[in-house]
């Protein structure tokens, strides 16, 4: 009797580590045998436990399928539905391993109707095993999966006609239908593309080559599984580190966290950090067993560098001279998972990588009949519709095309209601310097990967030393006639009488000029507060306090106003006088104009205010005088510090 010592159990479980992992999908048409096949890979590599296989034992004799057999296929076929039909309906992950390698498998639906669950099992897959039923031939699905496998960037695929023990095994049948996929797949990018002709319910070919297909001289499914290299797979050039959580167990120590999704990170790297620009040194590289030389994808690391800067959860890491595109505008395929239809009016949540924005699908160029390949019109995406879409998010992401990078290169999209995850996307590559139209035809931002943001020979500190102060943003919000410009114009008054660097951003003055090509949706009315946002910050860079007077009637419009400035210099100032008083000192009686339907979008008649949950300041200024909030508005300025720096 053999005896298992700790010192075995160890050894194995380091052998176990250092193996490869392949992820793979499998797809097919209906009743291709697909989770039969991933039964057989099971069972004949020791990957079932014994209470498992009580199971399916128990489960095919009540079935009947294999007449008294062992039915392979319900190892998979978990949900009571899947096994009553004998199809597949959800995506089913099984783990097993060979001395070789680790494997992860994601069982796929057939049904077109379940489009989404395929996507949603070969999002991470490193090769994906097409089935085609060798007595029925290259299919519609067929056709239609190894689309998908192409759109989703696998850069492996194993096409396996299955069930030739149907067509007696004949080479004459499989040589068909390879030439039948050949022509089709001709107009895929598909890198490496295999032929196997297997029997899963035999096992031909799948594990063991078998006798009744003498005349294939190629690999079974298995070793090609196992020997396939995917080691190329992973892009080591391009550093791209999403932070995902800042570090600071103590005020010594500050790291930044995240999982890297490409490149190799080493201590005395310049990296730069997007999409602010500020650039740094590593200092130390942590993995999980501690300090390590270096840190490659797809690893969890912890980076230190050499100067404070500011950056925080959904920021990116990269080398300074191999940068993504970093833009608020993007092409990408879009994959609708949602049974209500995408709604191009409609603002959702964009979550990239580690970083979250608000944002819509501004237009759809075409959806795709995956079936036939060919472009379609299209207002909006259904339940299971793959379409090519203009993306517009209101914060800037760093990103590379999907076709470079997996990671960096996709995203989903979020319902801001349910919170339900309603499609995910492929970012498309396109030229630098390429313009996009928006829905209103104005140019949008053009892509520069060449810039680079270049720092002031003048530090800030040298400026806050000379003048004193703290430089901050004071964003006055509230209702049209709530009295923001006249307190702001009294606040810059007071600032510079006492000797202050201090400027002042009137919403309604820039319109004559920065911002004339806005007019007052909530699109513009979004772009209004940005644009401010991004003047008030480059203001605060000089060392000045900026005052900035708007409606900004959005929460989340001023959140973002808040995450372009920065937490630490943002200070929100509600003036909080009800419509009432407002409506009577508003000029031109645009009040009642709003309420006659002359003007359509107007905060506190016909469209939204949010009133702020937590500003830093309320100013009730129905019921104080200016100079009683100018007096408030200091008091506050000089308890958070920004006085005599």
């Amino acid at each position: 009797m053999t005896h298992t010592t700790p010192e075995s159990i160890t050894s194995l479980h380091d052998q176990d580590e250092h193996k490869d992992l392949l992820r793979l999908v499998t797809a097919g048409s209906v009743d291709d045998g697909k989770s039969t096949l991933i039964g057989r890979l099971l069972f004949e590599s020791k990957g079932i436990y014994e209470d498992q296989l009580e199971a399916v034992r128990s489960a095919s004799g009540q079935k009947g399928s294999t007449q008294g057999g062992l039915d392979l296929a319900l190892v998979t076929d978990g949900l009571k539905a899947e096994r009553e039909q004998g199809i597949t309906i959800d995506v089913a992950y099984r783990y097993f391993s060979t001395p070789r390698r680790k494997f992860i498998i994601a069982d796929s639906p057939g049904h077109e109707q379940y489009t989404r669950n395929m996507v949603t099992g070969a999002s991470t897959a490193n090769l994906a095993i097409i089935l085609i039923d060798a007595s029925q031939g290259v299919l519609t699905q067929s056709r239609r999966h190894a689309f998908l496998a192409s759109l989703l960037g696998i850069p492996h695929a194993v096409i396996t006609i299955n069930k030739m023990d149907l067509v007696d095994y004949s080479e004459k049948v499989y040589d068909e239908i390879v030439a039948d996929f050949r022509e089709f797949s001709a107009k895929l990018d598909i890198q490496d593309l295999t032929f196997i002709p297997i029997s899963a319910l035999t096992g031909d070919n799948v594990v063991e080559r078998g006798e009744n297909m003498s005349w294939y001289e190629g690999t079974t499914l298995l070793n090609h599984l196992e020997t396939v290299h995917i080691a190329s797979d992973r892009n080591l050039i391009d550093l791209r580190l999403p932070v995902q959580y800042v570090s600071r167990p103590h005020s010594d120590f500050r790291g930044y966290m995240g999982t890297l999704a490409s490149g190799i990170i080493r201590s005395g790297d310049e990296v730069m950090t997007l999409p602010s620009g500020k650039r740094s040194t590593v200092t130390q590289v942590i993995g999980s067993n501690g300090p390590c030389e270096e840190g490659f994808p797809p690893q969890p690391v912890t980076v230190t560098l050499a100067d404070e800067i500011d950056i925080s959860r959904g920021d990116m890491l990269v080398h300074v001279h191999n940068t993504p595109q970093v833009d608020r505008t993007f092409e990408a395929m879009v994959v609708w998972m949602a049974e209500e239809p995408m709604d191009t009016r409609r603002q959702y949540t964009i979550k990239h990588t580690s970083r979250l924005s608000p944002g819509q699908i501004s237009k759809i160029r075409y959806r795709i009949d995956v079936n036939t390949l060919h472009r379609l019109d299209a207002t909006a995406l259904e339940l299971n519709e793959i379409g090519r879409c203009t993306v517009e998010v209101a914060r800037p992401l760093a990103f590379d095309p999907y076709r470079e990078n997996r990671t960096t290169g996709a995203f989903i999209i979020i319902d801001r209601v349910s919170h339900n995850t309603v499609g995910a996307g492929m970012i498309l590559d396109r030229k630098p310097g390429e313009r996009e139209l928006d829905a209103h035809h104005r140019v949008t931002e053009t892509r520069a990967r060449h810039l680079q943001l270049d720092r002031s020979l003048v530090s800030l500190e040298e400026r806050n030393t000379r003048s004193g102060q703290r430089p901050v943003t004071v964003w006055l919000t509230g209702l049209m006639g709530s009295g923001k410009s006249t307190i702001g114009c009294a606040l810059e008054r007071r600032l510079f009488d006492d000797g202050r660097l201090v400027t002042l951003y009137d919403g309604e003055n820039t319109r004559l000029g920065l911002n004339k090509d806005l007019d007052f949706s909530a699109d513009d009315r979004a772009e209004n507060a940005r644009r401010a946002a991004e003047v008030a910050k480059l203001f605060n860079e000089a060392g000045m306090i900026s005052i900035s007077t708007l409606l900004s009637p959005s929460d989340e419009d001023r959140g973002i106003a808040c995450s372009i400035v920065g937490e630490d210099r943002f200070l929100l100032i509600y003036l909080s006088a009800p419509v009432e008083v407002c409506k009577e000192r508003a000029p031109h009686r645009i009040y009642e104009k709003a309420e006659e339907g002359e003007i359509k979008v107007f905060p506190g008649v016909n469209a939204p205010y949010d009133v702020p949950e937590s500003p830093d300041l309320v100013l009730p200024t129905h019921e104080i005088s200016v100079e009683e909030s100018v007096d408030r508005i200091v008091a506050l300025l000089e308890e958070r510090g920004v006085f005599d720096a």
